[in-house]
């Protein structure tokens, strides 16, 4: 098995319901993202994918967030704009984005500050 890793980042804000005063209150973040993505066969060239065409669809899928308001987007119409959630937004929005069915999206961890992540684990 083979893993890729590419990281970017995205600025947002978003108010996260019932989890603590502080947090209830509108505020933003710099978050970093980590996706991993894994196959079991490299290519001709000896590589599982070109970083590029991961970049590429990750780059889509951070522009939905990036200088958003969270809250406001579709998808967490139903629930918290919480790091976990937007692990499993970006892990699922990229999987659909990847066309080919050898490359798995395995993980996906935001990190809203320094000190503080959540990683969402595909099975």
């Amino acid at each position: 098995m083979f893993e890729l890793k590419v990281v970017t980042n995205f600025a947002a804000a978003h108010q996260l319901k019932m989890v603590a005063k502080k947090c209830e209150n509108l505020h933003g973040h710099n978050w970093k993202v980590e996706v991993c993505v894994a196959g079991e066969t490299l290519n001709d060239a000896g590589v599982l994918v070109d970083f590029g065409e991961i970049k590429k669809h990750l780059s889509k899928v951070i522009a939905i967030l990036d200088h958003k308001f969270l809250n406001e987007l579709e998808f967490f119409h139903d629930g918290n704009p919480s790091s976990e959630n937007i692990a499993m937004y970006i892990a699922k929005t990229l999987r659909a984005a990847i066309n080919d069915d050898s490359i798995k999206v395995t993980r996906v961890t935001t990190w809203e500050s320094e000190d503080s992540c959540a990683t969402y684990i595909v099975e």
